[in-house]
Parts: structure tokens; C-alpha cells; sequence
């Protein structure tokens, strides 16, 4: 099958960082399939506009070659934060990362870009974290050429991160914190994440395998909770509550459909959420990311 340049399947297509990276390259003209479980199913804000909806199935290789071909980039943006009985992280990060990693590399001409995070380590005490950590060994191993992006925390305007904080600042008077609070986070802001994948489509300046994408300011976590907090002038108590008691909060809500918090938010409060030393990120890119703070967010 002759593969077009022009020519991307965004797994994950319907998500949060998904749908801004079909929409991101729909607008620099390239030609983008949305790979979703539930064809059909996301609501009209969660699709791109006059992106084709592909069926994909991690637990189905043959689904997933007829998904990907003709493609000539695969980029994985599928998140997965909440085992269920049905698929693990393993299943999902490795497993399936790997099974995708293999297929782009026995397609001619089909190029691959991986979405992981900052803070992916092997020794983590996490198994989520741990997961997304062999996902990229096993992509690098299958697939040597793939560039992996490893965003930190990702915020849009008026909603996800930050808007939801502010909910939280609005609604309790007493706030607990993850620990003492501490913990340094360099939030990105999604559309420049998105911005990232397209300028590794569009040529010669993603000379890196990995890069790692925060945005311009660093704060500790009670930081950011006293700022929304001062922004809407409310006066709240921040708590520190020991990693301990919110693994086991963890624990007891993870029946729940939509847990308000899971094992892998823990984990990933408990180490600064930072871009590394020496590992190249938006500059490398071309790329000047956008602040929280110039943006009116906090």
C-alpha cells in the first residue's frame, strides 16, 4: 500500500491531549484519523472537524494493523490511569505500546511518536508509573526511530488542572494536600503539547528520541492552591494528609466508575514533576510555551 506524508492516525484521537493533536495537524494540512474504541460515541467538542473516527482494539492486533495502515505517522497519545478488570497498565502501556511500536516498524515508511510523562521510572513504587517507564523501553526496543514526548502535567484553559483546583478551592474550606504540599509541578499547557507532535511531523528540527515538555513556570503544589485561592479571595486551610492515607482513599474508591483520585495521581504527587537536566524539550523544537500565569490561569 503506497503511504501518503501527509497522512497520520492519532490513537487516542477522542482525548484530552488526542483530539487537540488531530485538530493541531488538521490545521498544518495533514490528512488525520482519530483511532478511538467507540467510533461514533465521543461528543461533537471531542472530535476533530472532518476527522474519519478509526476502530481500534489493543487487544486485537489485526484490528490495529488494518487501523494503522496507509498512515505514514502513528502517534500514541492513549492515556490509561485506572486498572480495571478488563485491562491493566501493563496491558495498555506496555503491552499495548509495544504491540503498536512493532507494527510501525514492519510498515515501510511509517514513523512513529510515543506519549509517555515526565517522572516514567522502572524503580517507582507505582505501578502506573512503572508501566509507562517499560512502555518506553519497550517502544525504543521495537521500534528504535520512535521520538517520545514526555509531557508534565497538562492544563487547558478553564478546565482540566487548573479549572479543577479552582473547584476544589471554591467548594472546601479545608484542603487537603498530597503530603505537605510540596511537591514541584512545571504544568504545560495541552495546545503547546500538541504543537510539539506537530513540529516533530513537520521536519528536521525533532533531531532527539525523547523529549521532555514543561511549561515555563514551576510551582510547589500548595503554591498553586494559596495563589487560586488569594486570585478569588478565599481564605482555606491547606492540610498536609500523609502519602499513607491517600493510598488507602486510593484503595477504597477504585471500585467507583470515576474515582476522584487513583493510585497513579498519588504516585506521581509524590516526585517533582519536572523537566531533567541536559534532556531536550521546547527549545529544541522551536517551540516558547505558554505561561499559566500569562494566560490569566492562575
Amino acid at each position: 500500500m503506497q503511504i501518503s506524508p501527509q497522512s497520520v492516525i492519532v490513537l487516542g484521537g477522542t482525548g484530552f491531549l488526542g483530539r487537540r493533536v488531530v485538530r493541531r495537524l488538521q490545521q498544518q494540512g495533514f490528512r488525520v484519523s482519530a483511532g478511538t474504541r467507540t467510533p461514533g460515541a465521543a461528543a461533537p467538542q471531542e472530535r476533530g472537524p472532518g476527522a474519519v473516527q478509526v476502530q481500534v482494539d489493543l487487544a486485537d492486533q489485526g484490528v490495529m494493523a488494518r487501523a494503522l495502515s496507509g498512515a505514514a505517522w502513528v502517534v500514541n497519545c492513549i492515556g490509561f490511569y485506572a486498572e480495571t478488570r478488563q485491562q491493566s497498565f501493563q496491558d495498555v502501556h506496555v503491552s499495548g505500546a509495544r504491540m503498536i511500536a512493532r507494527l510501525v516498524q514492519e510498515t515501510p515508511g511509517q514513523r512513529l511518536i510515543h506519549i509517555s510523562g515526565i517522572g516514567a521510572s522502572l524503580h517507582s513504587a507505582s505501578a502506573y508509573v512503572r508501566a509507562r517507564a517499560a512502555g518506553e523501553v519497550a517502544v525504543r526496543s521495537a521500534c528504535p526511530a520512535a521520538v517520545i514526548l514526555r509531557p508534565g502535567v497538562m492544563f487547558c484553559q478553564g478546565g482540566v488542572f487548573f479549572g479543577d483546583l479552582q473547584k476544589l478551592v471554591a467548594r472546601l474550606p479545608v484542603i487537603p494536600l498530597f503530603g505537605t504540599g510540596r511537591t514541584r509541578l512545571q504544568p504545560v499547557w495541552v495546545e503547546d503539547v500538541a504543537e510539539a507532535v506537530a513540529c516533530v511531523l513537520e521536519g528536521p528540527r525533532a533531531q532527539r528520541k525523547i523529549y521532555e515538555l514543561g511549561g515555563p513556570d514551576v510551582f510547589a503544589y500548595r503554591d498553586i492552591l494559596q495563589r487560586l485561592a488569594a486570585r478569588n479571595g478565599h481564605r482555606r486551610l491547606l492540610l498536609p494528609v500523609p502519602f499513607v492515607l491517600w493510598r488507602l482513599a486510593a484503595a477504597l474508591m477504585s471500585p467507583l466508575p470515576h474515582p476522584p483520585v487513583t493510585q497513579a495521581q498519588i504516585a506521581l504527587m509524590q516526585r517533582d514533576n519536572t523537566v531533567g537536566e541536559g534532556i531536550a524539550g521546547f527549545p529544541e523544537l522551536g517551540i516558547r510555551p505558554h505561561s499559566a500565569v500569562a494566560l490569566g490561569l492562575i
